[in-house]
């Protein structure tokens, strides 16, 4: 009896309790999942959603053969494309490098009222959809390119800036106090302490975002802000099917070389 008594009991990843509270987790989320699909259906029209295969197969029937000869005009709307994604690209990260630093807690010049404003910045510009900027925008300043182009620019300040903030307070402290002991300025200190740590990947995260907006900038257009995204609302209003395949085979095309020139880029600058 002393040596059941004495036997190790069987070995548990979990004890009662925890396995107790991931029954109740997982009861939760089935619950979750149960009255969003019951949200879902209240509007929704299953006969439409059965009956979709066969719109899929007449719109793909429509679709082909494309019309070739449409692509003559897709240079300049796509040439449109690639400004307005590169530009608002630069001006975003104009605008995020001083942001960044003002949000990082090592580089901050108030902790307690710079870094709030630098951090709610961020927040404002990844929560709002470039879309909705340029929606927002074309209705004040008018469609057009620029609306596209500071649309662009708002949603890349909180990407990038993000990021950068982030490199900026895991910096190695060593090098920077190394610095600071010559007596060097604040200035100084993040021109030869902080930069050289943080630039590769501050050029990383700017071409990763350039990528970015090239894919976003494609249906700007959409909504007035020029672009490609323009000939596809366009083709799409008065059914040129053949015409939107073109354009989708235009920009996937666009997109494939703008990875391939954001690879060579970085490996290039990094």
């Amino acid at each position: 009896m002393n040596k059941l008594q004495s036997m190790p009991t069987a070995w548990q990843k979990y004890d009662q309790k925890q396995t107790l509270t991931q029954w109740v987790c997982w009861l939760a989320f089935v619950a979750l999942v149960v009255f969003a699909w019951q949200v879902m259906n209240q509007d929704t029209i299953w006969y439409f959603v059965t009956d979709s295969p066969n719109q899929i197969a007449d719109i793909g029937s429509r679709m082909w053969p494309p019309r070739w000869s449409y692509l003559e005009q897709l240079w300049l709307p796509l040439w449109d494309t690639l400004n307005i994604a590169t530009l608002g690209t630069l001006l975003g990260i104009v605008l995020a490098f001083p942001v960044a630093f003002m949000a990082a807690r090592n580089t901050t010049p108030s902790v307690v009222f710079v870094r709030p404003i630098a951090l709610f910045i961020i927040a404002a510009s990844r929560s709002i959809n470039s879309l909705i900027w340029a929606l927002l925008l074309v209705a004040i300043l008018g469609p057009g390119l620029l609306a596209g182009i500071i649309a662009i620019a708002l949603r890349s300040i909180g990407f990038v800036s993000k990021l950068m903030y982030e490199a900026i307070e895991e910096v190695n402290d060593t090098q920077v106090s190394a610095i600071r002991a010559t007596g060097a300025s604040s200035l100084q200190v993040l021109d030869y302490g902080v930069l050289p740590q943080v630039m590769p990947s501050f050029i990383g995260t700017s071409l990763f975002r350039w990528d970015i907006n090239i894919r976003e900038s494609t249906v700007l257009g959409l909504v007035g802000a020029g672009g490609i995204g323009l000939k596809l609302q366009e083709s799409m209003a008065v059914l040129a099917w053949p015409q939107v395949t073109v354009i989708f085979c235009a920009i996937l095309v666009t997109v494939i070389v703008s990875e391939w020139i954001s690879a060579k880029a970085r490996h290039a600058l990094i």
